[in-house]
């Protein structure tokens, strides 16, 4: 037996204003309108209640506008609508696969395939508060229908009146939809006034229509808008591609130099970032802030943490040393923040085991340290593929997953190096260690293990050369010493250069 139908809408008006105000916190509370076209004839294409209540309404002009003196005028901005489409098309993914996009001029739409989801999101009631609130944290307040007929859920999600959530019971959909003007439809104007003309106001006079006098007045067309009159018309579902990628976009009104001003900024797009980072129970790995700088300029940095966390105030602190170790050299213009997913750290200690440090606190202060004595200078040493004495580089520190043998395995022997290097005189016994002086004591020879010879790069090895020999001695106080000693072949001297502990 099939699955029936269920169909989930969720529709946003004013979406160009919703798509800025998300990223403006501190103007969500204050009347705001979004002006579209080119100055001077600018037009209000969308506006917040705020602004609704004081009389504003779409196709104002900059002027008409300009006699309020509460609201604030926005640019309308293409690039951050359909940014936050994508974002909101990948939230609705998360609670199915199949998403469909509705969205109209100025609204955002789109239709989620909810059937067989009872088993994971409970009744349809509880699943569509779960979206609203999912959206709500992000910023966007929006409708919520569901229906058994897609038509019937988009058509009330834009008709819907002083409720945000609304559920229609199976074979109810006619009577959902009868109260609602016949404008929700999408009528072309010649439809408009034909109905118009009929005094046909609400889906409900349009759904008692007799269906074939109509099709005979209207063609193919009217019997298409009895059946979304009615909640009968049958919808071949398209759903679309849902890419998942962390990233948030804002475009500043005027160029930028002030840190502390950015840094406001970036935090209203980490927690934008970590949100929807949460919803798909992973955390950030590392972040990279793309700054557009005025002239054309670009100014990109990434940082990175010890552990993937979801940690606002550690990748704020990061990403504040390291735009003060390498700050932009113009005006910034823009700012793009991205973060790639990790899944997030897990940690079980045993009882008597000691404490870790808390990978945040290293993070910060790694970067401290960064910042004084400069980048490539702070990590862990790692030898160089070559046989140069001394020969390595610095690689930055890396937490592995807890539990692991790598992060639970403790050497038992340890090298000290010497430095400088301790000249030895050593006496030779068939070309091998027999006994050296180091430390004003005589150490005779128990076992010695080489030679090793070291002659550097092949192309150079007539330059220098040298033989390594491990030995393990016994000094005349008794003591046992395990060390490594150096003979220089160019010079025929010999050097302590470490003791194995």
């Amino acid at each position: 037996m099939s699955t029936p139908e269920l169909y989930a809408c969720l529709y946003v008006k004013e979406f160009p204003a919703q798509a800025l105000l998300r990223l403006i916190p501190e103007l969500r509370d204050k009347p705001s309108v979004v002006m579209d076209g080119e100055p001077p004839l600018e037009t209000v294409c969308a506006l917040n209640t705020k602004a609704r209540l004081l009389g504003l309404c779409r196709g104002m002009s900059r002027v008409e506008v300009d006699t309020f003196v509460v609201p604030t005028a926005l640019s309308r901005s293409i690039q951050a609508e359909k940014s936050t489409k994508a974002i909101l098309l990948e939230c609705a993914g998360g609670f199915s696969p199949r998403v469909e996009d509705r969205s109209e001029e100025t609204a955002f739409g789109c239709v989620i395939d909810i059937a067989g989801t009872q088993a994971l999101f409970g009744p349809p009631e509880n699943l569509g508060k779960n979206i609203r609130q999912r959206f709500g944290s992000l910023g966007i307040s929006g409708r919520v229908t569901i229906a058994n007929n897609l038509h019937t859920s988009v058509t009330l999600a834009k008709g819907l009146r002083g409720s945000n959530l609304q559920v229609v019971q199976r074979g109810m959909e006619a009577d959902a939809l009868a109260p609602l003007p016949v404008m929700t439809l999408d009528l072309t104007e010649d439809q408009s006034q034909t109905l118009a003309r009929w005094g046909i106001r609400t889906l409900g006079m349009l759904a008692e229509l007799p269906e074939k006098e109509l099709i005979s007045r209207m063609g193919q067309d009217g019997k298409r808008l009895r059946q979304m009159a009615c909640g009968t018309l049958p919808h071949l579902f398209q759903p679309v591609d849902l890419p998942f990628a962390l990233e948030e976009r804002v475009e500043l009104d005027f160029p930028l130099e002030d840190f502390e001003s950015l840094l406001f900024g970036v935090s209203v797009l980490l927690e934008q970032l970590i949100l929807r980072a949460k919803a798909r129970i992973v955390a950030l790995a590392c972040v990279t802030i793309t700054l557009y700088l005025d002239g054309g300029g670009v100014h990109s940095s990434t940082v990175r943490a010890a552990q993937p966390t979801n940690d606002k105030h550690l990748w704020l602190k990061l990403l504040h040393l390291d735009l003060e170790a390498h700050p932009p050299d113009a005006a910034i213009l823009a700012v793009l923040l991205n973060a790639e997913p990790g899944n997030p750290s897990k940690v079980q200690i045993g009882l008597f085991s000691p404490q870790l440090p808390e990978p945040a606190q290293l993070d910060v202060a790694l970067a401290r340290i960064a910042a004084l004595v400069g980048e490539g200078n702070v990590g862990y040493a790692v030898l160089d593929d070559t046989n140069s004495p001394e020969s390595f580089h610095v690689e930055p520190f890396r937490i592995g997953v807890a539990g692991s043998a790598s992060v639970l395995a403790r050497s038992h022997v340890c090298l000290r190096q010497l430095r400088p290097p301790h000249p030895l005189a050593v006496l030779l016994e068939a070309g091998r260690p027999r006994s050296f002086f180091f430390r004003n004591q005589r150490c005779s020879v128990e076992r010695a293990y080489g030679p090793w010879l070291k002659g550097g790069e092949w192309w150079n090895e007539r330059i220098w050369g040298q033989e390594q020999w491990d030995l393990v001695a016994s000094a005349q106080n008794g003591e046992r010493l395990f060390c490594c000693v150096i003979r220089d072949l160019m010079q025929n001297a010999w050097q302590m250069v470490a003791l194995y502990d």
